[in-house]
Order: C-alpha cells, then structure tokens, then sequence
C-alpha cells in the first residue's frame, strides 16, 4: 500500500502491545513464586517462550516472505497468544504451564518482529521515524507496569492473568486497522538468506546480540523478584521499571540526533559498555535506591540504543526482498537463543550463587558482547553507496 504513512494506528499497536508486556513480563514471576515454585522452575517455565523466540519467528516470517501479507499473519498470531492465555487459568503444574506458556510464545513472538518489518515497509527503512513510533511501545510499558504495579499491591497476585489479557486484546483490534505494505513477491522467493548471513560482520552482529539478550535473562525474569526480596513493595517496583522505560523513550525521541553524529554501529557497541555496568550495580547495589535509579537510567543504552541501533543494522544488510527472515533471525537469536540460555541459568545460578554474582556473570558477558560489537560496524556495499 502506497499512501500515507499509517503513523497513527502503527504508533496505537505499540501503545497496546508493549502495554501487554508491561503487565505480564515484569510480573509474571512473581505470579509463578506466589503458587508455589522456586528460582530453577521459574527460569525453565519463562524459558518456554524463549524457545519458542528461537522457533516461531523463523516460521512465520517464511510464510509472510511469502505470501507478502503481513498484516494477515499478525493478526493471527496475536488471535492465537490470546486464546492461549486462557489456558493458564485452568492449572498451576509446572507441565501443563510449560505447555500453555510455549503456546503463547509460539505466537505472540511472531506478532512482533513481523509488526516491526511491516512498520519498516511503511517507513521506507527511516530508522528516525522508527524511534518516534516505537516510543509509543515505550508509553505503553510505563502506564501498564506502573497501573498493574499499583493495582497488585490492592488485588491478589491472580488478577495478572486477566489484567495481562485486556492489552494483547487490544493489539489484536488495532491490528484489524493497520494496512499491508506493498512488497515483492517473486523478488522475496528468489534470495537466498546465507549469503548475507555468512559475513563475518553479520554473524558478529548476530553474536554481539545473542550475547546482550543472554545477559537480560536474570534481569527479566528477577529482577521484581530481586526488588520484593530487598524490601521494595510491588508499586515501588513498577516505578523502577518505569524508569527505565521512560529513559528510553527519551532515547527515541533524541536517536535521529545520535544517529547525524554517530553511526548506528557506534551506538549498539556503547550499549554493552553501558550494560558491563548497570548489572554490578544492580546485582550489589539494591539496597541503595539511587542506584536501582542509576541503573534503570542506563536502560535507555542497554535496550533502547541498542535495540534501535540493531534494527538498522539488521534493515541495512537485509533487503526488503528478506526483510522478514532478518528480523526473524535477530529475534530468535537474541530475545529466542539468548534470552532462553540467560533465562535458565540465571534459575540456576541465582539459586546456587545468588543475585550478585549472577548479575556480575551478566556484566561479563556484555563485555564479551561489546568486543563483538566492535566486529560488527562494516557497512553493505549498499549503504556505503
């Protein structure tokens, strides 16, 4: 579709969808502590969707290279995580969870990243313009982990379960509304991936990624956990999130700033500096509230940056024509790959060595990440053109 940019319902999916992953990701541990399981449960039964990052991604985005609907294929997807949800009404099991929690992963992993090549498609790779969408992602968060925050230190910890469905709902209506963009088909089905795949910047690229969503494992599956277990009350804990996610819209509004004045392959290997730091501060300084503050601040580099700087990275070597598959790619070898290994060690760990340690282990792998990094700033011939 050749029109306008659709700024105002691309901009509305983000809001809803991010407003699902701030009622659900920051608390659904707690949720899982609070009917009886301990730390190594916890980080295999989160490692489901992680799985499922690695697999379900790759998947759809091979049939929406294909049939080049895009659109169709989210709406789906997002249609399947919500009838999956109501499944973790029915048990408190640790398999019959897994199963339920893999479900959902197998489908709300793939709305994301095919939303975000769709909303490149409509930008025309404008990695600017990108920012000022996404933040909305970023509002989205922030409003629903501080509201649910709130809201649980009123209501039992199940009310999560359907507090967690009414977003993701609303990113299915929203979606009802977003259009397709015009892509080619035959171009699609003709290009093979490995080629781009094999350069030694791209797999550094692919690594350095691995590698920071390896180091957020315990952070996402802990850290409210790490919080309540200092003290912080379940408010307190939304607003440290929340500070985070506010640094990072920040971040999206000054990136078409940052991005005149540095490369985008500057930017993503800053973020693992930033990293290297904010995990020891996290795993040895709770105690300390300005610092919880300082590291949630540093969130904008460790996500945000990052995270803007790795999809131009990804849509500068990935033509439209494998657009899909590349995101895909950066998806479940990042959030998928990474995000699984940190999530089930970091049960592991936080068990056996505890929470500093294991958050200092994080900051050893960001500073493997940065090295990396630092691998990964040659351009494409194209964009060098």
């Amino acid at each position: 579709m050749s029109g306008a940019v659709p700024t105002t319902t691309l901009s509305a999916f983000y809001l809803a969808y991010f407003a699902y992953v701030g009622a659900y990701s920051p608390y659904f541990g707690l949720y899982l502590q609070s009917i009886g399981h301990d730390a190594a449960a916890i980080g295999l039964l989160l490692s489901a969707q992680q799985v499922m990052r690695i697999v379900a991604p790759n998947l759809w985005a091979a049939i929406a290279d294909r049939t080049g609907r895009r659109a169709h294929w989210i709406r789906l997807a997002l249609a399947g995580g919500l009838v999956c949800m109501g499944g973790l009404f029915l048990t408190s099991a640790f398999w019959p969870l897994f199963v339920f929690l893999a479900l959902i992963g197998f489908f709300t992993n793939a709305a994301l990243p095919l939303f975000e090549t769709l909303t490149f498609a409509h930008l025309k790779d404008d990695l600017g313009r990108y920012g000022r969408i996404r933040l909305w992602g970023s509002i989205g968060f922030v409003l629903a982990v501080m509201g649910v925050g709130a809201l649980l230190d009123l209501l039992s910890i199940e009310a999560l379960l359907w507090i967690s469905m009414l977003p993701l709902a609303g990113a299915l209506l929203v979606s009802l509304a977003v259009p397709d963009a015009i892509v080619n088909r035959q171009a699609q089905a003709a290009l093979p991936i490995w080629p781009v795949l094999r350069q030694p910047a791209v797999m550094a690229l692919f690594g350095a990624c691995f590698l920071n969503c390896m180091a957020h494992g315990p952070l996402y599956n802990f850290y409210s956990i790490h919080l309540t277990d200092h003290g912080y009350g379940k408010t307190a804990v939304g607003v440290l999130w929340s500070i985070g996610v506010v640094a990072e819209i920040l971040l999206f509004l000054v990136m078409p700033r940052l991005l005149k004045r540095w490369h985008a392959s500057q930017i993503f290997a800053a973020s693992f500096a930033f990293g290297t730091l904010r995990f020891v501060l996290i795993g040895w300084g709770a105690d300390q509230v300005w610092l919880m503050v300082l590291a949630q601040l540093m969130h904008a580099a460790t996500f945000g940056a990052y995270h803007a700087a790795a999809l131009g990275m990804v849509n500068t070597w990935f033509p439209d024509s494998m657009r899909s598959r590349g995101q895909a790619l950066y998806m479940s070898l990042s959030f998928g790959a990474g995000g699984m290994i940190g999530g089930i060690g970091s049960g592991f760990l936080w068990q056996s060595v505890g929470p500093g340690w294991t958050l200092t282990g994080s900051s050893l792998v960001c500073l493997l990440g940065l090295v990396l990094a630092l691998r990964s700033g040659s351009a494409p011939a194209r964009e060098q053109t």
